[in-house]
Order: C-alpha cells, then structure tokens, then sequence
C-alpha cells in the first residue's frame, strides 16, 4: 500500500508564509506527478499546484507569483512554499500523487489534508 502524509499546515496572519510538504511511502516504483489541491468550506476542491517528475510546474492563476511546488525524489517529497498569503487561501490543503506501484499498476492517491487558516 501507499500512503501520503501533509504536514506543514496552521494559522498564519495575512502577508505571512507556510511551507507544506507531502511525504509519499510504501510500494512505490516511481511517482509521476505530484500536486496540491485545497478546498475551502461550501467550495469544490481546485487545483492549487502540479509538479512532473523532470520538474516542470504548473499553477493555479490565483496562486501563480506566490506559491512555489517543488520536489524532493530520493525522499519521494513534495512542498509547496507560500508566501503573501490572503484570507481566500484558507483551506485543507490536499496532496494527491500519481504514480507505478512496485507492482508496475498505475495508480492516485491523496493525503489526508491539512489545514491552512489566514486570519487576522
């Protein structure tokens, strides 16, 4: 099996910074793609962040010049940087991640989510 743990998350003031990292373990071969994803309450999950093995990014337009993905391989690790945080960003912040289970199947999976709250 193959889990996906966030951590990072908490309460921040507007114009403040976070860090989120996503650590992928277990059966895994090799991961495709790695991302984050946030929904904020009465909303839909959207994509915040996408990351592909050879390092090209893309971004959410109302996070783009802001937020930063990037990725750790031999730690099979993904971060995601935030700076200049608004009160929209507050959300549970999601890790999802593609990828060849040691199996050789392709297969997603999420993390659990963790929480981000922008306030004054």
């Amino acid at each position: 099996q193959v889990q996906l743990v966030e951590s990072g998350g908490g309460l921040v003031q507007p114009g403040g910074s976070l860090r989120l990292s996503c650590a992928a373990s277990g059966s895994i071969f090799s991961i495709y793609t790695m991302g984050w994803y946030r929904q904020a309450p009465g909303k839909q999950r959207e994509l915040v962040a996408t990351i592909i093995s050879g390092g090209s990014t893309n971004y959410a337009d109302s996070v783009k010049g802001r937020f930063t993905i990037s990725r750790d391989n031999a730690k099979n690790t993904v971060y995601l940087q935030m700076n200049s945080l608004k009160p929209e960003d507050t959300a549970v912040y999601y890790c999802n991640a593609h990828l060849r289970t040691s199996s050789q199947l392709w297969r997603e999976y999420w993390g659990q989510g963790t929480q981000v709250t922008v306030s004054s």
